[in-house]
């Protein structure tokens, strides 16, 4: 098993080492610099396209949904590239796709059709580095570490999303060229950085060992309880995403609700670190409840009140998001077979999946809340279905496993009985 100090053989002679600690920081300042030049810049993607480049709305959101669905659900082709060229390799090439997609954007502010491209350009790139970033961190760890080092990677990730927006937006509408440029110097930067990293010790295409309780549990195959509480996650969560300022703004003011969300992205990079070794310690029961629990609260509560709902509601869906999203992770790679890079792929689709279907459920339930005149109503409705849907869909998903794989060992206790496989 891949927890071990002195990693496991991964095929004849291949055995895996803990890397250094230098890589693995020099990562995780990465993460910080890509999230930080990516959000300077995408959060205004609507305004861009709108204001600057005349397209409408209708069409805006259906960019934006689009490049959102390949951002998440792409990161199945960057584990299945990992796997073929290397944790590295991915990097570098992931790198130089979303650098050539910042790049363009800069003779593509002229055009929309040249700016839809760059957009999808750095998409792709961003689906082709995650899983890899996130492989190359834990390839060779022990298990015990693995909780610190995806949270500090998620730490690193929220201060960039937290920093970025603010950075840039004295710049979003006065000089975005510029604005661009600085963002694609910065990539490139990032991408010599990448370069330099030793490539690891594990050879592309090397197969894991298969995980104690789960026999022959196929490699390319997306499945099992944590893809399954990986989509409720991110479909309970994206409804807090997408309409807390719709909800916020004209109950409060947009500088308030700019404070909650400065205050719920410095809460995630503190609390998450402290936290993890909890909720590593946790079972994946007890942290769904309390990971749904929390967003339930938290939705119903914001619901509820005026300032302080929405503070406090916040501060409990921020809660939920520190222990699901890191157990769901730590459940993925503890429970499969396939290699670190291919799992956060297909954690990345699960992400994308959710957030697809929050999407598409969100505007409809949020728009007959409001002809019902009672917004609050929304997030009554989305606490209902934080406490609802995991209670019916895990064990749901858990049933539908258990059948899968007696169908697949029945023919084996077939041939068991019938005095094995003959020989001739």
């Amino acid at each position: 098993m891949a927890g071990r100090e002195r990693g496991p053989t991964r095929g004849p002679g291949r055995t895996l080492t803990t890397r250094p600690s230098g890589p693995r920081l020099f990562l995780l300042v990465c993460s910080f610099l890509i999230t930080l030049g990516s959000f300077a810049v995408l959060p205004y993607m609507s305004v861009l396209l709108h204001q600057r480049l005349g397209l409408g709305l209708g069409t805006v959101g259906v960019v934006l949904a689009v490049a959102s669905l390949v951002q998440f659900s792409g990161g199945v082709v960057g584990g299945a590239l990992a796997r073929r060229i290397g944790l590295r390799a991915t990097m570098l090439v992931a790198l130089a796709v979303r650098t050539a997609g910042f790049a363009a954007f800069v003779p593509g502010l002229g055009s929309p059709s040249a700016a839809i491209g760059a957009l999808f350009l750095v998409s792709c790139g961003a689906a082709l580095y995650l899983p890899a970033n996130k492989a190359y961190l834990v390839e060779g760890a022990a298990e015990s570490e693995r909780p610190r080092l995806l949270s500090a990677s998620g730490s690193a990730f929220n201060a960039g999303i937290a920093l970025g927006p603010p950075a840039a937006a004295p710049f979003v509408l006065t000089s975005p060229g510029a604005l661009f440029a600085g963002v694609t110097a910065l990539f490139a930067v990032v991408g010599l950085g990448h370069a330099l990293l030793p490539a690891g010790t594990a050879a592309p295409g090397a197969s894991s060992p298969q995980k104690d309780g789960d026999p022959a549990a196929p490699a390319g195959r997306p499945g099992g309880l944590p893809f399954i509480v990986t989509v409720l996650s991110v479909y309970v969560f994206m409804f807090f995403q997408h309409y807390l300022a719709l909800y916020a703004v004209p109950r409060t003011s947009a500088s308030f609700y700019g404070g909650v969300l400065m205050g719920y992205a410095c809460l995630l990079v503190v609390a998450q670190p402290l936290l993890s070794e909890w909720i590593a310690g946790l079972s994946y029961r007890r942290a769904m409840r309390v990971g749904f629990g929390a967003m339930a609260a938290g939705t119903a509560v914001i619901g509820a009140g005026g300032r302080a709902g929405i503070g406090v509601g916040a501060a409990l869906i921020c809660l939920g998001e520190i222990v699901l999203f890191l157990k769901n992770d730590l459940e993925a790679l503890a429970r499969s077979s396939a290699a670190p890079a291919v799992v956060f792929g297909r954690q990345r689709l699960a992400a994308g999946l959710g957030a697809f279907a929050s999407g598409v459920a969100g505007g409809q339930l949020y728009g007959a809340a409001e002809d019902l005149g009672t917004a609050r109503g929304f997030w009554f409705a989305v606490s209902l279905q934080a406490l609802v849907l995991p209670a019916l869909l895990v064990p749901l998903a858990g049933a539908v496993r258990r059948r899968y794989d007696g169908s697949r060992t029945r023919p084996e206790k077939q041939a068991a009985a019938d005095g094995g496989p003959r020989r001739t």
